[in-house]
């Protein structure tokens, strides 16, 4: 069996749709930050919040490699 080859076509597409989702977790979790009472859960929806965005940043960085990777056609 030969393994799949690296298709890098949809990546950007893929990266962004992550993106979207994150920052919508992000709407939601800021949502029931505001709704509930118990500081437990505020700060641990906070502390999601921190590490989502970390991950955007990281996202973003990485969707800018591949539309540059795309734009090269991906050559090295």
């Amino acid at each position: 069996m030969k393994p799949n080859p690296d298709n890098r076509k949809n990546n950007v597409e893929r990266i962004q749709k992550n993106i979207d989702m994150t920052i919508h977790n992000m709407e939601l979790a800021d949502e029931m930050i505001t709704k509930t009472d118990n500081s437990k859960t505020k700060e641990e929806l906070q502390a999601k919040n921190e590490r989502r965005e970390q991950a955007l940043e990281g996202f973003r960085k990485e969707i800018k490699d591949e539309a540059d990777a795309r734009d090269n056609d991906y050559r090295h």
